[in-house]
């Protein structure tokens, strides 16, 4: 008799419902599939404790209805983004554009638009609303801090609300820098996320250096978590010492993590 799902051989078969075999492995993935559904759900009329082939074909049934309805959920929210598109369109045919952004590299100006600058971030809203900052329509707001390319990527995700990954990974951490200035969380989220993910030891310093400069301790925390895992392969890079002499007091954070985390090993924590 084989599997009712995955037609594996007979020796393994786990149970027996109606004459249809269930193995081991396809048993404890519907239950975990079952569970986590009622668990999202907060569905507390379920027992948790028992698995009986009602049970598993009401849960089934909820999983199917739980999927569809995620589906439609996943469509809608298609929908909204491709609705919401219109600003990116906007923006790339300077469609009633009525500021610009100077870069601080002597480069040409961006043109935006004051209303979406002031939605996406309480600085920029700042800026335009201030009686001595007051950038009437059609003149400039200069960041000094973002080349050409840095602030066209930056625009290009406050319009968009994404990049390309070739993009992202280019400019995350002048980004990350724009996005702590200007107050930006969701680009924020989207850096740390960025840095966190391609973190190896040839840029663990420069991140770390990032983190203190945005005072993200959750990124701080992850990075000095791979460094304390890859120290061995830090300290002997040409960068290291640099970055001590540079960096004295994120030195000491990088000393201290060793010291507590040598300690958690020692008493098997």
């Amino acid at each position: 008799m084989q599997c009712l799902f995955c037609n594996t051989p007979a020796e393994i078969h786990y149970g027996n419902y109606g004459g249809n075999a269930i193995c081991l492995d396809c048993y404890k993935g519907a239950k975990s599939i079952i569970l986590l559904i009622n668990k999202t759900e907060n569905d507390k009329s379920t027992n948790t404790n028992s698995f009986s082939p009602s049970n598993s074909y009401k849960g089934f049934v909820s999983v199917i209805k739980w999927m569809e309805e995620r589906k439609r959920k996943e469509e809608s929210l298609n929908e909204k983004i491709t609705y919401l598109s219109g600003f990116a369109s906007a923006l790339r045919d300077q469609f009633h554009t009525d500021i610009l952004l100077v870069p601080g590299d002597n480069e040409p100006s961006i043109p935006a638009h004051r209303a979406l600058l002031a939605t996406r971030s309480p600085i920029f809203r700042n800026m335009l609303e201030s009686d001595q900052c007051k950038a009437p329509a059609n003149e400039t707001i200069t960041l000094p801090e973002l080349d050409h390319e840095q602030l066209e990527a930056l625009i290009e995700f406050l319009y968009s609300g994404s990049l390309p990954k070739e993009k992202m990974e280019k400019h995350v951490s002048s980004l990350a820098i724009a996005a702590d200035k200007y107050e930006i969380p969701f680009l924020q989220k989207v850096c740390e996320d960025e840095m966190v993910g391609s973190l190896n030891p040839s840029n663990a310093l420069e991140i770390l250096e990032i983190s203190d400069t945005c005072n993200n301790q959750n990124l701080k925390d992850s990075v000095l978590s791979f460094i304390v895992r890859n120290m061995e392969d830090l300290v002997f890079s040409p960068s290291f010492d640099d970055f001590v002499l540079k960096n004295p007091h994120l030195s000491a954070h990088i000393t201290r993590a060793i010291v507590t985390s040598n300690k958690k090993r020692k008493i098997g924590v």
